[in-house]
């Protein structure tokens, strides 16, 4: 394996590539980010000040003031802070300003697995190894369905379906970093895998990624 490796899962909402990048990072012994944090990190900090979120300026301040290494995921995965944070991933001073510090993050030894819309694509189109990990709509909202009931919460799964084409439908036609597949990522639709499964074909890719790359 290579001193410094950053490998970049992209993938839409849903597929599994957030689980699969903590396992992944934890087995090549790297630091893990996810990057969808980042950006509802921005959204909360204009939450907690009371700030309008269509403030550019201030927006963009918040995403330099944001500390990468100490993102509360219980806390930024409520729901409103999602739908906060759609409205400022768009603008293009914060995506720059929260690239920025992606990269600064991954540039650290022993390097980085990173998750997120558009890292193969756009944060690090020279990543080490892409990987570009998907499922079918209605898997993904049937998991998220589950997940809500299995915590003990109601949820409709028509209702969470709908949400999953939504978002899909937004993340892959924005104007800015649309969602896609880097030309050069490996594919991984999970939509018949469990995790464990998962987990071993994505390793799996990675270690043939790096023989490759070793042997040229």
């Amino acid at each position: 394996m290579p001193d410094h490796l950053v490998i970049a899962i992209d993938g839409p909402a849903a597929s599994g590539k957030g689980t699969l990048a903590r396992r992944l990072a934890g087995h090549f012994g790297l630091n893990h980010l996810d990057t969808g944090l980042t950006y509802r990190a921005v959204a909360k900090a204009l939450i907690d000040a009371r700030l309008p979120l269509d403030d550019e300026a201030e927006a963009e301040k918040a995403a330099r003031a944001v500390d990468l290494t100490s993102l509360d995921r219980e806390v930024l995965s409520a729901h409103g802070v999602g739908e906060a944070a759609s409205k400022v991933a768009v603008m293009t001073p914060v995506r720059g300003a929260l690239v920025e510090k992606q990269r600064e993050f991954a540039a650290q030894p022993p390097g980085a697995v990173l998750d997120g819309r558009d890292i193969g694509t756009v944060v690090f189109p020279d990543a080490d190894v892409k990987l570009y990990v998907t499922a079918s709509a209605a898997v993904r909202a049937e998991r998220r369905w589950r997940e809500i009931l299995d915590g003990g919460g109601e949820a409709d799964y028509a209702e969470i379906l709908a949400d999953v084409e939504r978002r899909d439908a937004r993340d892959m036609n924005r104007a800015i970093s649309p969602l896609k597949p880097a030309a050069d990522a490996h594919l991984l639709d999970t939509s018949e895998m469990d995790i464990e499964t998962a987990f071993l074909t994505a390793r799996s890719l990675i270690e043939k990624a790096l023989a490759a790359r070793s042997k040229v």
